[in-house]
């Protein structure tokens, strides 16, 4: 190993509302946080050109000033943020071990702390006019964006209790709900399937799918085909939102964190402490629940002041087992 290695105290990796939270938390600690964006600075929100509901912002936001906002902020407490992916980890399993993470492949860091913010992505049909429309109308989260479809007819596709979740929630705040789902069947539970089928507003089409969403800059309309029969019908929608799961970006810890069956990292109850002494996840890398910018936030100081008393324990720990000397006698 290299003497010239880079240590330090605090490692948070990915940015976002958990991530820059817990970089303000931890740098006004005078843990010295050193933080590593990943491929997508301020994650998930910098691709949603509203943000209408996180305290403060009386009239709003757009998602990528409000980044660059929470990390003016961070970086004004003393965090170090640095375009980068961490690639691998080498996590110790020992209280007070030293945790080891590859950037880019090349350069590896020694952390005493780690706090994991790496999010989750929203999974996505595949389609150009679906990509193109993003910030135009195409969602992936009903709870962020509801709100601006007031009123108007937008579409749903997915048949889990996220899908019918949301699309209730829908048919509060809009006209009419087109609810779209692959198969013969719901994968819901039965009280949602039962919600969704007794809500007036919902159009629920089983047997279909997206074969294209229609709008040049914002979506107009929606053609969805019988994926049975081969039939094709147009509607005219000013929304579309994709409800068919997310997946929690949480790969390179796979072999050393303690997750559930589809990838979420599993913390202590009321805690953000992992598996592993030292090692901590917030946002939505451990919330399949939630989802939230304001509940990623929340809990990415929850992992800053999980790491300070952590790192606070460690150092009692060590000045306790330091040999005590002798006094010299004159």
């Amino acid at each position: 190993m290299s003497e010239n290695i880079e240590r330090v105290k605090c490692l948070i990796i990915g940015s976002g509302p958990a991530g820059y939270t817990a970089a303000i938390y931890a740098a006004r600690a005078d843990m010295k946080p050193l933080m590593y964006t990943g491929m997508e600075p301020g994650g998930q929100l910098t691709t949603t050109t509203e943000v209408d509901n996180f305290p403060g912002y009386a009239d709003g936001i757009d998602g990528p000033q409000m980044m660059m906002d929470l990390q003016k902020q961070a970086e004004r407490f003393g965090t170090e943020v640095r375009i980068g992916m961490i690639t691998e980890v080498e996590f110790s399993r020992k209280a007070g071990g030293i945790h080891r993470a590859c950037v880019d492949n090349s350069k590896w860091i020694e952390a005493e702390s780690v706090i994991i913010s790496t999010g989750a992505t929203a999974k996505y049909l595949g389609l150009p006019s679906e990509q193109r429309l993003r910030g135009g109308g195409v969602s992936a989260c009903a709870v962020c964006d509801g709100f601006f479809f007031k009123g108007q007819d937008v579409a749903i596709v997915g048949g889990g209790d996220t899908a019918a979740e949301e699309a209730t929630y829908l048919a509060n705040i809009c006209r009419k709900v087109t609810m779209l789902v692959r198969k013969d069947y719901m994968k819901a539970s039965k009280a949602m399937q039962h919600r969704v089928e007794n809500t007036a507003n919902i159009d629920l089409r089983y047997n279909t799918e997206v074969d294209e969403i229609l709008g040049e800059q914002v979506v107009e309309g929606l053609r969805m085909i019988n994926n049975k029969t081969g039939e094709k019908e147009e509607i005219a929608i000013t929304g579309f939102f994709v409800a068919i799961g997310h997946k929690p970006n949480t790969e390179i810890f796979k072999d050393w964190l303690d997750m559930d069956d589809t990838g979420y990292v599993i913390t202590q109850p009321k805690t953000t402490k992992t598996n592993i002494p030292g090692v901590f996840a917030s946002g939505d890398v451990q919330d399949k629940v939630y989802r939230q910018a304001i509940t990623a936030a929340g809990t990415g100081c929850m992992a800053a002041l999980d790491a300070e008393r952590y790192l606070a324990e460690i150092d009692i720990e060590e000045d306790i087992q330091k040999p005590q000397t002798k006094p010299e006698t004159v």
